[in-house]
């Protein structure tokens, strides 16, 4: 098998990442609707325990249907290509999915069907800032507490990979700024995998990000490195511009140069 299909131009790419120690390995992913037609015609990628991945791709390039794959719910197409995926996986969706009728504790201890789900649950809600909120109601939180609750929900089951598909889109930004941080540190036990349509929250939250082309990985982005900070400044621009390239929206001239105290103006692909 060949390595990943990834083009090397562009700011701070990454020529050293090594795949051997990835927890998920997709090698030549192909994925189709209808006998004659394809939606991945391809794909190769790579994403280690610790790590938060960023996929970017214009409508209909196969996002939804890759993150599919990688949850083993797509057995409504047909495929073929090769798959290592870990037992474990949660998701993140851009509705919490929380129950009315159960308490926030219960909502996280629901799924897990283990004799500790209950203190495990607490743990979980502990890391997310709502060990105070475990009898409340889910009508009682703000929508970004409930999307807190579904964060610890997630971490309760200590999942291998987590897939995000755009789960703060509906927030402000503030909220999404607390999640995204959160999300960061109470996942770094997972390799995460981030759908998003805004390079701003890209270049923000990923420590790499891959763009999704026509059902193949386009390109590869290094956005930060491990335990560093996220672009600013010059380095923002740059990498900003390159990935409005990938995704064939690039303006005829680069973004200026930004203060590396002033917020990047927010921009959607």
């Amino acid at each position: 098998m060949t390595d990943p299909d990834t083009r090397s131009a562009g700011p701070a790419h990454d020529p050293t990442y090594d795949p051997a120690g990835s927890v998920v390995r997709v090698r030549d992913l192909h994925r189709s609707f209808t006998p004659t037609g394809g939606v991945l015609t391809g794909v190769d990628l790579d994403l280690r325990t610790g790590e938060v991945v960023g996929l970017l791709g214009r409508r209909g390039s196969g996002k939804s249907t890759l993150l599919r794959a990688l949850a083993r719910v797509d057995r409504e197409v047909t495929g073929s290509g090769t798959l290592r995926l870990p037992e474990s996986i949660a998701t993140l969706n851009d509705t919490p999915g929380l129950l009315g009728w159960r308490r926030v504790l219960d909502n996280v201890a629901n799924t897990l069907g283990s004799y500790d789900a209950l203190s495990r649950s607490r743990r979980a809600l502990a890391a997310v800032g709502l060990a105070d909120r475990e009898l409340a109601w889910p009508d009682d939180l703000d929508e970004g507490e409930r999307h807190r609750v579904a964060l610890a929900r997630a971490i309760a089951s200590e999942p291998e990979l987590i897939l995000a598909d755009e789960p703060y889109r509906h927030l402000d930004a503030l909220a999404q700024r607390t999640l995204h941080r959160l999300l960061r540190t109470v996942g770094r036990q997972a390799a995460i995998l981030f759908v998003t349509n805004d390079i701003h929250e890209a270049l923000t939250l990923t420590d790499r990000v891959v763009t999704l082309h026509e059902g193949r990985i386009h390109g590869a982005l290094t956005v930060r490195s491990p335990g560093g900070e996220a672009p600013r400044g010059e380095e923002y621009a740059d990498q900003h511009t390159f990935l409005l390239a990938e995704l064939g929206l690039a303006s005829t001239a680069p973004l200026p140069p930004r203060d590396r105290h002033t917020d990047p103006r927010r921009e959607t692909a």
